[in-house]
């Protein structure tokens, strides 16, 4: 539609402007020039306003309310490295083949003596899809094996701690 505009409003405004009984004198070219630039700016314009309704309708869709699931990894003496390798080799990539979306990870600075630990965020479209995610995790083969070769040496988390969060609506994630 933008490209109509275009394409048919210039030629009806192109004739010269009559000079009888007017104060402009911009010679005839000039004026055409002006206002074809004015017309392809008005439907850049509009083109412009129309893919920003778009994309908001778009954003929208995007930013609907998700589930947001922090899990704290307490590990086993020595087993930080394993665990942060399981994740960096296939965890992630798992959780991303279940639909689970990996938002961050983190291992906080602790003190001597504290056992050491993986924060990681997950999200969810729901609760339904948090479920059905974990479950066709647990029961993965690749998983299973991972998992019990990563543990050949001892458990390398000793707890799992679990928060469900939402997004407030001034958080810049949603």
């Amino acid at each position: 539609m933008v490209l109509c505009i275009v394409e048919t409003i210039p030629s009806a405004l192109m004739n010269p402007i009559p000079r009888s009984n007017s104060m402009l004198t911009i010679p005839a070219q000039r004026y055409r020039l002006i206002a074809a630039t004015l017309l392809t700016t008005l439907a850049a314009v509009i083109g412009i306003v129309a893919m920003q309704a778009d994309s908001i309708s778009a954003k929208e869709t995007a930013t609907a309310p998700r589930l947001f699931e922090m899990r704290t990894y307490t590990t086993n003496d020595g087993k930080i490295e394993a665990l942060l390798s399981r994740f960096r080799d296939h965890t992630m990539r798992i959780f991303k083949k279940h639909g689970m979306t990996n938002v961050a990870y983190w291992t906080p600075i602790h003190k001597d003596g504290e056992p050491e630990k993986l924060v990681y965020v997950l999200a969810y479209s729901n609760r339904e899809a948090r479920d059905a995610g974990w479950k066709a995790f647990i029961a993965d083969p690749q998983w299973r094996k991972v998992y019990r070769e990563s543990i050949a040496e001892g458990k390398l988390v000793k707890k799992i701690d679990s928060v469900f969060m939402k997004a407030t609506d001034f958080s810049p994630l949603q």
